[in-house]
């Protein structure tokens, strides 16, 4: 692949990305508010004596009462700092503040960056003894051997939180990953394989061992210095680190040691390895050369010797990049969250095969996003999963806290189901909102019919939704075509019913004939009614109405209007007097309630009756979620501040929704920042009859509410659930065109509620 800048231009943009508004990567931020006297007051003194004495008496509460339980001190001396060498710790600063930006990015985990001026183990040894009370666990980092051996044996064995060479343990866990999989594609057995090191540092005497753990023979691994072959007998540069890796062997040089070799791991330098000695090696050999940034031999040279080759590498700019942020995020997030006294041999193996697992299932759209849209799957391109792959939180870490509960390592025991949910909601706001939706949708599965169903999203979310038991996904479209879509797109489809309704006469013509007697005598023949029913959408709308599924959700390949009339057809509104149907749209910030927005897909214009009956909706539907509605009705005039039509149907609808649901918080008209302004609300409009900002803002016109839910989904940093249709007789739900896979999961977990909900009330 081509490098994007060359080198000159890379330094100055590093350098200016360091320096440009506040220096450096990090910076420490309240997260408690401290604008009034009373919150400075507890905050500092008097108010914080009160915890101090609280964690005296039970020492334990300083996880209750303080950040310790999720902060991490990334310690260093600056002798080993990436490929730059000893460079002093002042000097390693930038790598380690990325490494704490790296930390909070992944797995939410705070961090402290400590460079400490000395490069005598005791003296680290002792920092990091001192240190202890403060953090949960420490990352040293970047320390040279033989002394970072000594620091993380000393420290484990003398401090009772976890502490983790990410140099040493981190490439031995991404790489165990790539190897199981490496093996289970080209099919040779653990035990069976020969492996050949070239690099006897911190990092590739760990990675031995670790292969070691996963089941390769200790005579089965060759470790090559730069002396040569580390071989039973040997004096010259030997010490008590490499020694056991000193096997009885007649091989000598690394030229020898590559000769039939299995599999090759370069944690050296660069060039070590030729074309030559790549094809010594024996058939589907597995090289992994993870010199940075440079590797040992580069991948468009060993495709000149061999085809048969699995590469992989350091590097982003090819396949299968053994990237460390794939493992100490999510292992301190694991440790931590059950308060691990350490790390330990089970908690590091128990990430390696969550990462080999989890590189073996489907990969979800918003990761290909963000790969240029390829085509990600398993295979020789793909041993392991994405450093962006936001679904290595919650399978790595609850297998590093099992790890440590069932080793004897935690303190606390935590509920792995409950424990994955509360990850999937740490990736955003929005996922917050999903996560009990989906926890009430598990309860009793909903039948979810989709009619588009050869569409790759929906194939691909069908077979999510059962892997979360989220509903029973029912797709429409021909079995073998859809069985070979989803074959090659990896995705396995146990569990998804496909049900082709072309071959379904008998039943086509009965759905057929109900659709003539409601739509006859509005301009419906018998003849088309028939040939409707050849169409999807009519099919999966009349199972729907019939009763034969509890759910729709449509819409991805087509647009709103034209999913939405056949649902109005078959099924049609709720027989309230009203006949009106309208859409929303949930919003979810960081540190605000969830704001809903309506109506965003049906009315364009509505008159003030239609207003009144989108807002007494919204409220049904926001009261189901167990939330107290707070409405505005929102135009471009505050309370009669412009004498309009709009503004006036708007008031109208709020006297209207008062007298038909008196106990509901509304109020209008009035502006969208108004809406959502307390304190304005109350300063400068005391008269208004809600208690605080509105939590639903029903729009006077279409155009305004789509066009402000779409720029705060791309500006305005909202995750954005829905569109939810509110006001049919059955659960339906319409999707936006090019919807994502999470989106398609998020409106059948919806669907699935909405049918839940209607259900109870019968």
């Amino acid at each position: 692949m081509e490098r994007v800048f060359n080198m000159a231009d890379r330094r100055q943009e590093a350098l200016d990305y360091h320096a440009e508004g506040r220096p450096g990567k990090i910076e420490v931020v309240a997260t408690k508010a401290v604008a009034t006297q009373r919150e400075l007051s507890l905050a500092y003194s008097p108010g914080v004596a009160e915890p101090c004495l609280a964690i005296h008496e039970n020492p334990q509460d300083v996880f209750k009462y303080t950040a310790r339980g999720n902060l991490v001190a990334v310690v260093s001396n600056g002798t080993a700092v990436l490929g730059l060498g000893n460079i002093g710790p002042m000097a390693a600063k930038p790598v380690m503040e990325g490494k704490g930006v790296l930390f909070k990015r992944f797995a939410g985990i705070d961090v402290f960056d400590l460079e400490v001026a000395s490069e005598a183990a005791e003296d680290v040894i002792r920092f990091c003894e001192l240190l202890e009370p403060t953090v949960g666990g420490i990352n040293l980092e970047d320390i040279s051997a033989p002394e970072c051996f000594v620091i993380e044996r000393t420290l484990k064995e003398r401090l009772d939180i976890p502490v983790f060479h990410d140099d040493q343990h981190g490439t031995a866990i991404i790489a165990g990953a790539a190897l199981l999989n490496a093996l289970e594609i080209i099919g040779k057995k653990i035990e069976d394989v020969r492996v050949v090191f070239s690099g006897a540092g911190a990092s590739a005497l760990s990675t031995a061992e670790h292969f070691g753990r996963l089941g390769v023979p200790s005579d089965h691994i060759l470790i090559c210095d730069s002396k040569g072959v580390i071989y039973a007998g040997r004096e010259e540069g030997m010490n008590e680190y490499k020694e056991p890796f000193a096997v009885q062997t007649e091989r000598r040089s690394l030229e020898d040691a590559f000769v039939d070799a299995d599999v090759f791991v370069g944690l050296s330098v660069k060039g070590l390895v030729s074309k030559e000695m790549v094809a010594s090696m024996a058939s589907d050999p597995v090289i992994f050369a993870l010199a940075n940034p440079d590797p040992e031999i580069l991948p468009e040279d060993v495709a000149e010797v061999r085809d048969d080759a699995i590469m992989a590498t350091g590097r982003s700019d090819y396949p299968n990049q053994v990237n460390n942020v794939l493992g100490f995020p999510f292992i301190f997030r694991g440790a931590l969250d059950v308060r691990a006294r350490g790390i330990n041999e089970e908690m590091m193996l128990a990430a390696t095969h969550a990462l080999a697992e989890l590189a073996r299932e489907e990969v979800p759209d918003t990761v290909r996003g963000a790969y240029e849209g390829s085509e990600i799957s398993f295979g020789r391109e793909y041993l392991i999963p994405k450093p962006f792959d936001h679904r290595v939180l919650f399978h790595v870490s609850p297998a590093v806290a099992e790890a440590a509960m069932a080793s004897g390592m935690a303190r606390e025991h935590i509920d792995l189901d409950e424990y994955r949910d509360r990850l999937r909601a740490s990736l955003g706001p929005g996922r917050e909102v999903m996560r009990w939706m989906i926890a009430r949708a598990r309860r009793n599965k909903a039948r979810v019919v989709f009619p588009e169903g050869h569409n790759d999203t929906i194939i691909r979310a069908a077979s999510q939704l059962v892997e979360e038991g989220i509903c029973q996904p029912v797709l429409l479209g021909r079995p073998p075509r859809v069985a070979e879509k989803a074959a090659m797109l990896g995705v396995q489809m146990e569990g998804v019913e496909i049900i082709y309704a072309a071959q379904m006469g008998e039943k086509r013509d009965e759905y057929a004939r109900r659709l003539f007697e409601k739509r006859g005598r509005r301009g419906l023949t018998l003849a088309e009614a028939e040939w409707n029913l050849f169409k999807p959408i009519y099919f999966a709308a009349s199972m729907l109405e019939e009763g034969e599924v509890d759910a729709l959700v449509s819409g991805i390949e087509a647009n709103y209007a034209e999913a939405l009339r056949p649902c109005l057809q078959v099924i049609g509104p709720i027989s309230d007097g009203t006949n009106r149907v309208a859409g929303l749209y949930m919003l979810a910030f960081p540190n605000r309630e969830l704001l809903f927005l309506a109506d965003t897909t049906v009315n364009i214009e509505p008159d003030a009756r239609a207003l009144a009956d989108i807002a007494l909706r919204s409220a049904k539907f926001v009261r189901e979620l167990g939330i107290i509605p707070r409405i505005a009705m929102v135009t471009f005039s505050n309370f009669g501040s412009v004498a309009h039509d709009e503004a006036r149907r708007a008031a109208a609808a709020v006297d209207m929704v008062r007298k038909m649901d008196p106990e509901l918080e509304i109020d209008g008209e009035m502006q969208a920042d108004t809406a959502v302004d307390a304190l304005k609300l109350k300063t400068i409009y005391p008269f208004s009859r809600l208690t605080g900002s509105a939590n639903v803002l029903v729009f006077s016109r279409l155009s305004a509410a789509n066009a402000s839910y779409k720029l705060l989904d791309k500006l305005g940093g909202a995750d954005v659930i829905g569109p939810v249709l509110l006001g049919m007789r059955k659960p339906v739900h319409i999707l936006q065109r090019g919807s994502s896979t999470l989106d398609v999961m998020n409106l059948a977990t919806v669907a699935s509620v909405d049918w839940q909900a209607r259900s109870e009330q019968v």
